[in-house]
């Protein structure tokens, strides 16, 4: 049994572009320079948020969503860092209701206070109205407090606090501020690895929000779940090589310690400037950028045969979304310019220039349901049979799970402790029996 005490909140918005995320990282600094111990967690399926608020926290960051990663490992990951941390934070993805499960589902299980950010450009009385209806709109969700953000002047944030329900807290009014912009392209925020200068933009938006009062710690909570069983050494031995650089970094922790709990000896290599792969039985080219670094990635000719050496040789590979888009014969990048890419699949992936996929997604086989989601700007054009397709919860249809010799591809991301066995099947090189019940 896990048990512990933390400040903890749900950072969360009435929609998306109201400035959460930068909110929250900021916050996780505030407290973090204040000398205590910041956890944040990330609510669904993202990979940079994470990154993000793994610099302002200087601590690692997990995705907890009750379908994907299951109810009881989001009581299990909060409680844990219960016991450890001071201030735990989950960002919210999207409006605080939007999906299913929502923002405010996770929070109600998890028994954590939900604080919304709520975007006051343009606004005033009016924001209290906003306010009141979050916190009235679901009986089992506690809001004690909510955030401004971009407030035009002093004034202006007078006109906010005047507007408050009594039942409703404003924590603070954080006034407009180049420290809250953090740049974004079309998969979301900017790579933390990409962005100079991250570390004292936080500690400016700190200041930012210390200044507008945010200093307040959340609410105290007990947060309990029980001890996860032990995963099976399905792995034991296996060497797995993970592509990780600014083409290939969309890797959700968990997955990485599930690797290694099965077993796995788990090393890293980059795509772009690497020469040689790391000794190992597999690989796992995971999501990323490889549109933008694609002719970086097509020059690097000694790494890609040495790619395509492992799989002659009939050693697993994972491919997921960027991965399957290097895995291809060319890639077409967002200009138009066509890369010559691995060849271990036929067909072209092409950036599309909007967005053509995105939804949870689950992979239904004999050694179990493998959960996820897709997401990509990117369209694939193949004359290849799928081997399975993927059965899709909400949002875009199925993906294609493709298989050539030991390498499985797709655009499906996976959350690996979702199916350990099947994962590990995976990178066995294992036949993989499909249900398509």
């Amino acid at each position: 049994m896990f048990q512990g005490k933390a400040h903890a909140a749900l950072i969360s918005a009435p929609g998306s572009g109201q400035g959460k995320s930068m909110v929250t990282a900021a916050l996780a600094r505030l407290h973090r320079n204040a000398g205590l111990t910041v956890r944040v967690f990330k609510h669904g399926p993202d990979y940079l948020d994470p990154m993000i608020q793994e610099v302002a926290s200087g601590q690692p960051v997990y995705q907890l969503h009750p379908w994907m990663t299951g109810e009881e490992e989001c009581r299990w990951r909060l409680a844990e860092a219960a016991q450890e941390a001071d201030v735990i934070l989950v960002e919210g993805s999207m409006g605080l209701f939007d999906g299913s499960p929502s923002s405010a589902d996770l929070a109600i299980l998890a028994g954590i206070p939900a604080l919304p950010v709520i975007d006051a450009w343009g606004m005033a009385q009016t924001f209290g109205a906003v306010a009141q209806g979050l916190a009235n709109y679901h009986p089992d969700l506690a809001i004690h407090e909510v955030i401004a953000n971009r407030v035009g002047s002093p004034g202006h944030g007078k006109l906010l606090a005047d507007s408050m329900p009594e039942s409703i807290a404003l924590l603070g009014a954080i006034p407009r501020n180049e420290a809250m912009k953090i740049p974004d392209r079309h998969l979301g925020l900017v790579q933390a690895s990409e962005l100079s200068g991250l570390d004292a933009q936080l500690d400016a938006a700190a200041e930012v929000l210390k200044e507008a009062g945010l200093g307040r710690l959340p609410k105290l909570v007990t947060l309990s779940a029980e001890t996860p069983a032990p995963v099976p050494d399905y792995l034991n031995g296996v060497r797995i090589a993970i592509a990780r650089d600014d083409a290939f970094a969309f890797i959700y922790r968990a997955n990485v310690d599930v690797l290694r709990a099965m077993g796995a000896e788990v090393s890293f290599f980059s795509p772009l400037t690497d020469h040689q792969l790391p000794e190992c039985d597999a690989l796992w080219l995971p999501g990323g950028y490889p549109e933008l670094n694609a002719a970086r990635l097509s020059a690097n000719h000694s790494m890609l045969e040495a790619i395509r050496a492992h799989h002659r040789a009939g050693k697993p590979i994972l491919a997921e979304c960027g991965g399957l888009m290097a895995c291809v014969e060319q890639l077409v990048d967002g200009e138009g310019e066509s890369h010559a890419m691995l060849g271990l699949l036929n067909g072209t992936a092409k950036m599309a220039g909007k967005l053509t996929a995105l939804g949870l997604q689950s992979l239904h086989a004999g050694a179990g349901e493998l959960r996820g989601h897709t997401y990509h700007h990117s369209l694939l054009e193949t004359t290849m049979t799928p081997l399975a397709r993927t059965r899709k919860l909400a949002g875009s249809e199925a993906e294609p799970i493709y298989r050539e010799r030991a390498l499985v591809a797709s655009y499906f991301h996976g959350y690996f402790p979702s199916a350990p066995k099947l994962v590990a099947d995976i990178f066995t090189g294992q036949a993989i029996s499909i249900n398509n019940g």
